[in-house]
């Protein structure tokens, strides 16, 4: 009993490393938002050169995920990870020590590429690590829950560091936490070698995906300031596009692609990914533009805001990690994210009816608590799914699809949001509405595009993805081949 209960206590103790590492990486795509205003004064950015701090991680880490999960493949999951946050904790440092703008976005830069390696191979470890499903169903509920409430948690801790020492400390507190979590992972992660590079060493292949996703997320991102129609956005979207075409056929003709097309036979993991892009749309939009609204509307300061996500968050972790295992493993993944999606989007359209002078407690909570709820009991679902498809061999490229999909659609998402939001303000404003009111017309529009882009994943749950049998029901067969299990 004793050299059985051991390593089980460390695959979960690996776990719980591997989810501090992520949780570390989703934590850098919020808590940078709420100390702006101070790096801006401190550091004297203009308004439209302070979101290259935000934009200079989010374009490598959005245009390196594909490729990051296809090299853990290759190389070995553990190492490109190890290598992923050695890289993002030194940029780490080099962000807390920046003494000017420059260093600050170079760093940035450096930070999105460690926080890609680091977090494409994260899911695909799990998955190796708790094939049993009761135990894999839970293990993802982990990671969910990291995934999904880390966003607002950085909006909490970001206002917390930023008030009570300075900018400097929400880089600063990355440091321990690499190190520390790169010490266990050597410990108890480990170690199985990849395929080699001989078995998807396309080199060309990698530069097109990778020069197309970069491409389309700095266009994305421009939209904001150039807008849809500008010959800058079109001609950007339009040579992305065509780039990833062009990755696609050179995938299919061959002997060894980057990216094994097989992959997207699976229905499953189709659907799932294509269901994550929307659903974040409408989840980045409430963080993103929910700050603004009590910022800006309500008069909450920085550390408010988080105090005020916190709700979400804490509700968010307890379905995420105590109760959607037991929804997956009871009626299966694919039954649970139908209920969940439709929350979702009745959160949404909540939001949209928020008055200038909301309460917290009558016109937020409330929306709050439902967009938790879904989202806490659909994304393990989610991930369950979009990992069913994948071989071993392809685990590392499944889990790195799901990223991209999560941080690219959420990146498309709020470019989309922000600008509808944007572009409907400014016209109130023309019009002699007050401020307030306009910014907050403009949020309704947003967050009903958000609701109608959340029924559309409602839709493809019902109609594309396929109900499989309950994890029960697949335990109740491997209940006569343990051995296999545990391997």
């Amino acid at each position: 009993m004793t050299t059985t209960a051991q390593p089980d206590r460390n695959r979960w103790f690996a776990l719980y490393v591997l989810c501090a590492g992520m949780l570390m990486i989703v934590l850098d795509g919020t808590i940078v938002n709420v100390a702006l205003p101070s790096i801006q004064e401190d550091l004297h950015f203009s308004q439209a050169n302070l979101a290259w701090v935000v934009n200079a991680y989010l374009i490598p880490f959005g245009g390196l995920l594909l490729l990051a999960g296809r090299l853990g493949d290759l190389l070995g999951q553990r190492r490109v990870f190890i290598a992923g946050l050695a890289i993002f904790t030194i940029a780490s440092a080099l962000c807390a020590a920046s003494p000017d703008q420059g260093v600050l976005i170079g760093a940035r830069f450096i930070q999105g590429i460690g926080g890609a390696l680091a977090s494409a191979v994260i899911l695909a470890m799990i998955v190796r690590m708790f094939p049993a499903p009761n135990e894999q169903a839970k293990a993802i509920g982990v990671y969910g829950f990291v995934a999904s409430a880390g966003g607002s948690i950085g909006l909490l801790l970001g206002g917390v560091l930023t008030q009570a020492i300075s900018w400097h400390f929400i880089f600063v507190i990355n440091l321990p936490i690499g190190v520390l979590v790169g010490w266990l992972a050597l410990r108890l992660v480990d170690n199985p070698d990849g395929l080699g590079l001989e078995q998807g060493a396309d080199f060309p292949g990698a530069a097109l995906v990778t020069v197309a996703l970069m491409l389309g997320v700095f266009t994305i991102l421009q939209i904001t300031e150039w807008g849809w129609v500008d010959a800058r956005t079109i001609a950007g979207l339009a040579l992305a596009a065509a780039l990833l075409v062009a990755f696609v056929r050179r995938q299919g003709r061959i002997a060894n692609p980057l990216m094994p097309l097989r992959l997207f036979h699976s229905r499953n993991v189709v659907g799932a990914n294509a269901v994550q892009a929307l659903l974040v749309v409408g989840m980045f939009g409430m963080f993103f533009l929910g700050a603004l609204y009590l910022q800006k509307v309500l008069g909450y300061s920085a550390l408010e805001v988080g105090l005020a996500f916190l709700p979400t968050t804490v509700v968010m972790g307890g379905l995420s990690l105590g109760f959607s295992e037991k929804l997956i493993m009871r009626f299966g993944p694919r039954n649970i994210l139908i209920p969940g999606f439709i929350m979702v989007t009745l959160a949404l359209l909540l939001f949209a009816r928020t008055p200038v002078d909301g309460n917290y407690v009558t016109d937020l909570l409330p929306p709050f608590l439902l967009i938790a709820v879904g989202i806490g009991t659909s994304f393990p679902g989610i991930m369950t799914l979009a990992m069913s498809g994948a071989t071993p061999q392809d685990a590392g490229l499944a889990s790195g699809l799901l990223n991209t999909s999560m941080q690219v659609g959420g990146a498309v998402g709020l470019a989309v949001l922000a600008t509808l939001s944007t572009e409907r303000t400014k016209s109130l404003e023309a019009a002699g509405h007050a401020t307030a009111s306009a910014l907050t017309s403009g949020y309704h529009v947003a967050y009903l595009v958000g609701a109608v882009l959340a029924f559309a994943s409602v839709l493809i749950a019902i109609f594309v993805l396929k109900p499989a049998p309950t994890p029960e029901m697949s335990e109740h067969g491997r209940e006569h081949e343990p051995a296999a299990a545990e391997g």
